[in-house]
């Protein structure tokens, strides 16, 4: 195989298993890897550690705004999308972010552990009679939801529609969960005039939720999110924060489904489940990448790159550089340190709802080891077909009856 025969737009690679090979490759002999995409447009992946974080940390050079974050450019500004804090730039993104950081207090994450706990105990007493379950539709997508409806006064029997959008807008190449780039849209559409009404209700009947605390002025009393931004903020929480938590905890219990040395080890030293969520993040990468619009012409690793190029931050490559993670794949989870860029590689973008899903994965995996202690596959993994979320649609387990 040659470099040119890598296509990192082939989605039945993808479906398979992430391309690390081509990741391997590329960072050894092209880490700045032009690829020309159907629409015309130029984009660089970016496979070194290093590269992904000098982007990641310059939004003058490196936009997220322009035309988005996606490999397929974002060709017009799309209100509640182009409101989407990932999507904007400084000064409007450090506006933003200080808004919305009130949803992600240290107290109101730890305020959610007990929640947590109650979630998982529901969601396997759900199933355990049955000796066996699809792990990621009873479990990792349930648990991320229930939290979702906690954290933002949803009605827990609207969980559903939220699992829907999310399936939709996230899986929108995927035949199993969308028609397409229009389904998807149209999900968004749907969670937005959801998320308009929640808003309306709040905003005559304030109560003590999240919702009601971005409605409102900020402590100065000078500022609070748009329409817009509210949307744009409601659906980047319900669908990217409640998928992303589903994809570390699948991800995280097939890696310990396949090592349970692994599991051995934190059931001796639980204080080691730490450090195993962290190599979880690391191994899985939920997010595999996001791309930023080159401004001005630049040089990016010694390579020259064009204005309006688009750079692909591969942040699943990133994690496994060598240079910086020694025996880069091997699932480790004692690994320290481990500076993943699972939630980004640092600067404005760095991801806001970092602790609460560590949160969540720990005190998961805390539940599980006691409720389904013997976990194992009980049939074929399916993989969503995505280059850019490294979801799992399906995980087939089955345990020991009691």
């Amino acid at each position: 195989m040659t470099l040119e025969d890598i296509d990192l737009l082939d989605l039945d690679k993808w479906e398979e298993n992430v391309p690390y090979d081509w990741f391997d490759r590329l960072r050894t002999e092209d880490p700045i890897h032009p690829q020309t995409s159907p629409s015309g447009t130029v984009f660089w992946s970016l496979t070194r550690y290093a590269d992904v974080v000098e982007v990641s940390r310059d939004t003058r050079r490196f936009s997220s705004a322009l035309t988005g974050v996606g490999i397929a450019p974002m060709t017009e500004q799309v209100p509640g999308i182009s409101d989407m804090m990932h999507l904007t730039d400084p000064p409007q993104h450090t506006r933003l972010r200080k808004l919305v950081s009130r949803a992600f207090t240290p107290r109101t994450v730890a305020a959610l552990e007990h929640a947590v706990r109650e979630h998982v105990r529901s969601a396997v007493a759900a199933v355990s009679d049955q000796g066996k379950c699809d792990f990621v539709h009873d479990i990792a997508a349930e648990v991320p939801l229930l939290v979702i409806c906690e954290l933002l006064g949803i009605p827990v029997s609207d969980r559903g529609l939220i699992l829907d959008w999310t399936n939709r807008m996230m899986g929108a190449e995927d035949p199993e969960y969308a028609a397409g780039p229009e389904d998807a849209m149209q999900a968004a559409m749907e969670m937005w005039g959801y998320a308009n009404e929640l808003g309306n209700s709040r905003r005559t009947s304030p109560s003590n939720d999240v919702i009601s605390l971005l409605l409102g002025d900020d402590e100065t009393g000078s500022d609070a999110l748009t329409p817009g931004e509210f949307d744009g903020f409601f659906q980047l929480l319900a669908a990217a924060g409640n998928e992303t938590s589903r994809t570390l905890i699948s991800g995280g219990m097939l890696a310990l489904i396949g090592h349970p040395d692994s599991v051995a080890e934190i059931r001796q030293n639980p204080s080691s489940l730490s450090t195993a969520v962290e190599e979880m993040l690391r191994w899985t990468t939920p997010v595999h990448y996001f791309a930023r619009t080159v401004v001005a012409d630049t040089t990016i690793g010694g390579r020259t790159v064009r204005r309006g190029d688009r750079v692909i931050l591969w942040y699943s490559a990133a994690n496994r550089d060598p240079t910086v993670f020694a025996d880069a794949g091997v699932f480790d989870i004692l690994r320290s340190p481990n500076p993943h860029v699972s939630f980004g590689g640092g600067g404005a973008h760095f991801c806001l709802g970092a602790n609460l899903a560590r949160m969540e994965a720990r005190t998961v995996f805390d539940e599980l080891f006691s409720l389904l202690p013997d976990l194992e596959l009980d049939g074929p993994v399916e993989r969503m077909r995505s280059n850019m979320f490294n979801g799992i649609k399906h995980l087939p387990v089955r345990w020991t009856m009691g």
